[in-house]
C-alpha cells in the first residue's frame, strides 16, 4: 500500500489520469455519488460548499460508484449530463469506481485504513460517504451518509 494520498491516481470523469499530488496544499473532500440516490440531494451542498471554499483551497471530489442499490447505473457521459444539469456541479468528477471489494480503487482502500469507519469498520456503507483531507494530505475526518454537506462545513474552516 502506498503511504500517501499523494502517491494515487485516479481517472477523471473524461477519462484523464490525474495525479492525486495536484491537489497538494488543499483541503479535500472525497465522496462516492449516486445519482438515483436518496442522498443524491447532496450534490447541492457539496457544491454550495465548493462554491464558498474553492478560493481558499478547498476542493471537493467526487467519485461515482455503483456498488449501493445499482444507484449509479448510467456510464461517464450520463453521469457528467446529469450532475451538470441538475445540480450544476463545477468541482471535479471522476470515473465510475467501485469503493469496496475485490475490485475497490486502490485510493478508497487507503482511505478507509486510513480512518475507519462505524464501529472501527472499514467499508463503506453506503453512497455520499465523505472523507475530509488536510492540506498536509491527512485524512482527518471520515462521514457517513446522513451527514449532510453543510454540517462539515465548520471542520472544512477550521483547516483552511
Amino acid at each position: 500500500m502506498k503511504e500517501s494520498i499523494y502517491d494515487y491516481k485516479v481517472n477523471d470523469i473524461n477519462g484523464n489520469e490525474v495525479a492525486m499530488s495536484e491537489y497538494k496544499g488543499r483541503v479535500l473532500m472525497i465522496v462516492n455519488v449516486a445519482s438515483k440516490c436518496g442522498f443524491t440531494p447532496q450534490y447541492e451542498g457539496l457544491q454550495k460548499l465548493y462554491d464558498a471554499y474553492k478560493d481558499q483551497g478547498f476542493v471537493v471530489l467526487g467519485f461515482p460508484c455503483n456498488q449501493f442499490g445499482a444507484q449509479e447505473q448510467g456510464g461517464e457521459t450520463e453521469i457528467k449530463d446529469f450532475c451538470e444539469t441538475n445540480f450544476s456541479i463545477s468541482f471535479p468528477l471522476f470515473a465510475k469506481i467501485d469503493v469496496n471489494g475485490d475490485n475497490a480503487n486502490p485510493l478508497f482502500l487507503f482511505l478507509q485504513n486510513a480512518k475507519k469507519g462505524f464501529m472501527d469498520t472499514g467499508p463503506i456503507k453506503w453512497n455520499f460517504s465523505k472523507f475530509i483531507v488536510d492540506r498536509e494530505g491527512n485524512v482527518i475526518g471520515r462521514y457517513g451518509s446522513l451527514d449532510e454537506p453543510a454540517t462539515l462545513e465548520d471542520d472544512i474552516k477550521q483547516l483552511l
